[in-house]
């Protein structure tokens, strides 16, 4: 398993993961775009918010896409059992 040290927004952290360093440099690059963004609309708050704020907003955009990949789930079941009941 591959192991990275990155300095992401003033912080260095190692880990270990079997991502590929691609999807690793692309959510470094997501959470720093973030950052910055809110760190921008938000000057006046403490870092300690700023980053509770971007965890909820990716939160927030992870279960979004989990509803929507469980709809378009549902449909192609949906889909595939219409297919079976009308090749019988």
């Amino acid at each position: 398993m591959p192991g990275y040290t990155l300095n992401i927004l003033g912080v260095e952290i190692s880990f270990k993961t079997d991502a590929p360093a691609e999807r690793v440099n692309r959510a470094k690059v997501l959470l720093e775009e973030r950052f910055k963004v809110l760190e921008e609309r938000g000057r006046k708050l403490s870092r300690e918010k700023l980053l509770i704020y971007l965890s909820l907003g990716l939160a927030d955009d992870y279960l979004l896409l989990k509803d929507q990949a469980l709809e378009v789930d549902k449909k192609i079941a949906e889909l595939l059992d219409r297919l079976d009941s009308e090749n019988i």
